[in-house]
């Protein structure tokens, strides 16, 4: 198989407790279970109500939760106006504060537009906070029309969340686009769990096309938290014991978490001429459906397989 080595030249992410690679790092070393109970801002329930929740069918609500984001985040310094990124969800602003890291540890100015890199990304298309937020805005000032009443919405929601926060699949990708000045184009895409991954391995096409000359790549799950947990216990996938231990004797499911990550891609012989900071290097890329056989989360070995080989 002929396939140009492309090089990693940069990387950033959004993650439980980490928001800088070191810090993953530093967590991984220490083997600190960054795991976390749900609270009531995460889920958006009373701490009673989460108990009663968990104790249903010995169901955890332990899962990855991002803390302290707002903390970390500028919103200025991008080529769209701080008071309209403040006004998208979570989802976007992960992204961006993960592409602007990426970008600046390639040694690459996010505020400078160029017509030849792009974005692709894997986007978990659930619900998110503020799309949720905006479907119990509209629902309840419909109620409110129904019953003759006021103030239904506003107890409950709080002033409306911005419209285009419903559009959580393809339209974060687009912003990140716009606010970094990717001019090679934007796009998203849904592969569960295999999202981020697909995302660098079109990324990977489109430098090898000659499509783009840079090329940021990576994963986003921001959707919130209580819908997503609950979806997954619908599909008896969750862990009750709310421990993540895959090919363990005892693994009993998986324990969800939230975050993105990204990477700056480049062919290497362009990294290598420009002298990039070469993180690594992607030989190769193989893909294969490996599901489905026996059950929607049950894999296929032969599929796996197929795509190592």
């Amino acid at each position: 198989m002929n396939f140009p080595r492309i090089a990693i030249i940069g990387q950033g992410l959004v993650l439980p407790g980490a928001f800088t690679v070191g810090e993953l790092w530093d967590h991984l070393r220490a083997q600190r279970d960054v795991l976390s109970e749900a609270s009531e801002k995460d889920w958006r329930l009373s701490a009673k109500a989460i108990r009663q929740w968990s104790g249903v069918d010995g169901w955890s609500t332990r899962g990855g939760y991002v803390r302290g984001f707002d903390d970390v985040f500028r919103a200025d310094g991008f080529l769209v106006p701080a008071d309209e990124i403040l006004r998208f969800d979570r989802l976007v602003q992960w992204l961006l504060y993960s592409a602007r890291s990426a970008l600046e540890e390639a040694g690459m100015d996010p505020r400078v537009k160029s017509d030849r890199a792009g974005v692709i990304v894997g986007n978990l298309s659930l619900p998110s906070r503020r799309f949720a937020r905006f479907a119990e805005a509209v629902w309840l000032d419909s109620l409110e029309r129904q019953l003759g009443v006021t103030g239904l919405r506003e107890a409950a929601v709080g002033p409306s969340p911005d419209p285009r926060n419903r559009f959580m699949s393809g339209l974060p990708a687009k912003v990140v686009a716009d606010a970094l000045g990717l001019g090679a184009g934007a796009l998203a895409l849904d592969a569960a769990c295999a999202s981020s991954l697909y995302a660098i391995k079109l990324a990977c096409d489109w430098l090898h096309l000659g499509r783009a000359d840079v090329m940021l790549a990576g994963g986003v799950n921001a959707a919130d938290p209580l819908l997503l947990h609950s979806g997954f216990r619908a599909l008896t996938a969750s862990s009750p014991s709310g421990q993540s231990r895959p090919f363990h004797r005892r693994a009993d499911g998986l324990v969800v978490s939230e975050g993105a990550g990204m990477v700056v891609l480049k062919r290497l012989d362009d990294a290598v001429r420009a002298g990039d900071p070469i993180l690594g290097v992607i030989r190769g890329v193989g893909l294969s459906n490996d599901a489905g056989k026996r059950s929607f989360l049950v894999p296929s070995s032969d599929g796996q397989v197929a795509a190592m080989q």
